[in-house]
């Protein structure tokens, strides 16, 4: 096993699967131990074409995370909720000794609709989640990581949607972009403490986020009906690389490195995991 990390502890948002299942694996790969936090219920009111994830799917990423023999806490927190937020961490921080690497990777995909004619709650569900969610999350952790007195690194999940526009998704678009804003006030804020801010930017990544009929129809507004043998194509067409999509693992190699010493001078940074969307 690698020893990129060794005696650093992480916290992993959205962390029951997907990017953020991911991200607790790879980073105790490299020898973290890791507080995972994740809703791990469905939200019917969001009115999202996908399932989130369940108390299980925690319960399977710390199996995981146990089998590469590193610790981990869980809880099952809605990053909404900023004092649930803090207490899970504070619990955590207290089991494992520390804190020296945030992944706020908790969010959720938009429906497609012109942005004038989003809802009001749709708009501010978006931005508590997928803004002030990240907020929320760093506000909680910031103090822990200062308080630690070595660093550290935090690593914002955007999107490729926080680096340009999308049509269609527009509280989505403005709330990865307000991500990067926050992003660059916290590098410059928390760099007198040695601990750096960065943002990954991933294109489509293979999670149910993305494979499921919702997105489909995004794609191909064309067909009544589209199958994921129709998105596939359509996906692909974004990018300069000839693939359809990301890995989650994709990511996480990026928040790997990130988090590690191979990054030490790098912050303020918005890093794209876009197979060549951006040149295409």
């Amino acid at each position: 096993m690698s020893t990129t990390l060794e005696g650093k502890v992480a916290f992993v948002t959205g962390a029951a699967r997907g990017q953020g299942r991911s991200h607790a694996i790879e980073l105790a790969r490299e020898g973290a131990d890791i507080i995972a936090v994740d809703v791990a219920h469905d939200l019917p009111e969001l009115g999202l074409g996908y399932a989130l994830g369940t108390a299980e799917d925690l319960a399977e990423t710390a199996a995981e995370v146990e089998k590469l023999d590193r610790r981990i806490v869980t809880a099952e927190v809605d990053v909404r909720d900023g004092a649930a937020l803090a207490a899970a961490l504070d619990a955590g921080v207290a089991e494992l000794g520390g804190l020296d690497i945030v992944a706020a990777n908790a969010g959720i995909a938009a429906n497609s609709v012109p942005t004038h004619e989003i809802t009001d709650e749709a708009w501010e569900q978006m931005l508590a989640i997928n803004l002030t969610g990240v907020w929320k999350t760093s506000k909680a952790a910031v103090p822990h990581l200062v308080a630690g007195g070595r660093g550290g690194s935090m690593i914002l999940t955007s999107s490729m949607a926080g680096l340009r526009g999308y049509q269609g998704i527009g509280a989505y678009t403005a709330a990865k972009h307000g991500v990067v804003g926050l992003m660059r006030v916290l590098a410059s804020e928390l760099a007198q403490h040695s601990i750096r801010v960065n943002s990954v930017h991933p294109t489509q990544v293979e999670t149910p986020m993305l494979l499921n009929d919702a997105t489909y129809k995004i794609f191909r507004p064309d067909l009544e009906n589209p199958t994921l043998e129709d998105f596939i194509p359509a996906s692909a067409g974004m990018h300069a690389l000839p693939v359809p999509w990301a890995e989650p693992r994709d990511i996480s190699r990026a928040v790997v490195f990130l988090a590690s010493e191979d990054s030490r001078l790098i912050t303020g940074v918005t890093l794209p995991i876009d197979a060549g969307l951006m040149v295409k």
